[in-house]
Parts: structure tokens; C-alpha cells; sequence
């Protein structure tokens, strides 16, 4: 099977790397190109004028498949381990993917569509990504539980479970706060009404 190959552990590695530097160029692009401020912008403020906003709709792309991949597997190591313990249910297990898969079709639209272009789009596309991703990381967390103390100590089956709490929580203001603020244009000057929808 893929997850038995030697070097498939690469694929997790270039996806943090990928992903990190796509955010970090584009980042650093809008910066010195003037279209956002240097402290703390929204990660799609960073992708929404050009040029920078090719480079990351092209890499969160590219981050998209690979976070694809590396889902893909996991389902396979799952399903392997699976063979010989039986502690999760194979449906369970395809249920689990088939969230992740969803959170990474969120990403594809998020990089598509950029934040001002279609901005209905790219919400939903981000809501989809970021809460198919909770719920993906929460039911591993779990699997994790469930597999261990055979594939998985109780060390990093508590250290998902912390992940998932921490992006459960930080997943409910980003709900509230979306949903307060729309904004139709990332450059304003104080007293200047911005344009909700």
C-alpha cells in the first residue's frame, strides 16, 4: 500500500513547508507592493490584488492537493492498521476523509476566488475549509484515541485532542466575527464609511 512506501512521511513535511511559504510570499509581496498593512492582516487580504494575488491563489492550490494527499494517507495507514486491530470502523475511517476532502475543496475556492472578487464565494469557501478542517482533525484525534496504545502513545493522542480543542474554540469567534464584519474594500482612511453587504 502508498502508506507503507519509504519517503511517503516527505508529503506532510512539503505541505507545512508549501503552505507556510505561500502565506509568507504572498504576505510579504502585498507588503511591499503597499495593498495591506504589515501588522496582522486577514491571510486573504494578503491574496486579493495582483500580483501577489496569483501567486496565492496558485499555491493554496498547490497546498490543497498536497493536504489532499496527505489525507489520502492517512485513510490508507488507518485502513492498514485497521487489518489487525479492528478499532475503528472502515466507514468511520472513509466518513473522516471525505470531511478532510471537503475542507480542501474549501481551499481550492478560497485560492480561486479571490476575498473582493466574489467575496460570497470565497466566505463560503473559507467556511467549508476551516470547519471541514476542525471537524477532520477532531474525528483523527479521536481515531487516535481509539488506536492507541498500539499504533499511538496517549502523549500524541492528548496533543491532537489539544489541537483540536484549541481550533474548535478559535473556530466559533471567527464564525461570530465573519458574520458581524463584510467589508467590500481592504483600503480605508479613518471617517470613511465602508460599504457592508
Amino acid at each position: 500500500m502508498l502508506c507503507c512506501m519509504p519517503g511517503v512521511a516527505v508529503v506532510p513535511a512539503l505541505l507545512v513547508s508549501w503552505s507556510s511559504a505561500a502565506f509568507i510570499i504572498s504576505y510579504v509581496m502585498a507588503v511591499l507592493a503597499g495593498h495591506v498593512e504589515p501588522l496582522v492582516p486577514y491571510i486573504s487580504d494578503t491574496g486579493t490584488k495582483p500580483p501577489e494575488s496569483g501567486v496565492f491563489g496558485f499555491m493554496i492550490n498547490i497546498s490543497a492537493l498536497l493536504a489532499a494527499i496527505t489525507m489520502y494517507i492517512r485513510y490508507l495507514l488507518i485502513e492498514k492498521q485497521n487489518e489487525s486491530s479492528h478499532f475503528v470502523r472502515s466507514s468511520c475511517n472513509m466518513f473522516t476523509l471525505c470531511v478532510g476532502l471537503m475542507g480542501c475543496t474549501g481551499m481550492g475556492i478560497v485560492a480561486t476566488f479571490q476575498e473582493l472578487a466574489v467575496p460570497s464565494v470565497h466566505d463560503i469557501g473559507a467556511l467549508v475549509a476551516f470547519g471541514s478542517g476542525v471537524v477532520y482533525i477532531t474525528l483523527q484525534s479521536i481515531i487516535s484515541y481509539k488506536s492507541c496504545p498500539r499504533w499511538n502513545t496517549q502523549f500524541v493522542c492528548h496533543i491532537r485532542m489539544a489541537i483540536s480543542v484549541i481550533s474548535c474554540i478559535a473556530f466559533i469567534p471567527m464564525i461570530v466575527f465573519a458574520s458581524k464584519i463584510s467589508m467590500t474594500k481592504i483600503d480605508w482612511t479613518p471617517g470613511e464609511k465602508v460599504k457592508s453587504y
